[in-house]
Parts: structure tokens; sequence; C-alpha cells
């Protein structure tokens, strides 16, 4: 049974892009497959956010052979104004705890 009304507005309190980059953090060989898995995204969406976290300076990423290993820039901080002062590490360890 669905835990929510039909009509209730749906929300989350992580963004796709937050949750992606803790997947990241959490195995920085993971592949956007395993990504796509564990966030309920589609391949297509979780490339796109990789692509946005790399150009936004979050996330860099190094080929070896077949695969990726990601590389979180930890000392970025935060995009929006109102999220001012934390870095990426400080939000990272609150969401990997």
């Amino acid at each position: 049974m669905d835990e929510y009304p039909a009509t209730a507005r749906r929300w989350t309190f992580l963004t796709n892009h937050a949750r992606v980059l803790v997947q990241i953090a959490r195995d920085p060989g993971i592949r956007v497959r395993d990504i796509a898995a564990r966030c309920l995204l589609t391949e297509r969406a979780v490339q796109r956010i990789i692509v946005d976290l790399e150009d936004a300076g979050y996330l860099t990423h190094e080929r070896t052979g077949r695969s990726n290993h990601y590389h979180v820039q930890a000392a970025k901080q935060l995009r929006h104004p109102a999220d001012a002062g934390p870095s990426l590490a400080e939000l990272l360890a609150v969401l990997l705890h």
C-alpha cells in the first residue's frame, strides 16, 4: 500500500544530484548502472548529473581501461548562496554517516 495519498505532493529532502554524489563518495569506482539502480534513476539521467557535477567543479574522473574512477572535490563550497559556509566535505560527512 502506498504511504501517501495519490493527491499528496511528492518531494524529497535530497536532490538527485546529491544522491548521485553520495553514491560516488561511497564508492569512487562505482558504475553508472549501479548509481542509477541505487538512486532509482535512468543511466542517462545519472550521466547528465555527473556532467553537471563535473562542469561545476564538484567532481572529476579519470578513465582506467573501460571504467571511470571519480574524485569528489570535497573542499569545494556549496553552490547556492543560502547554503554558503559549509564545504562539500561537511555535507558529505553528514550524509555518509
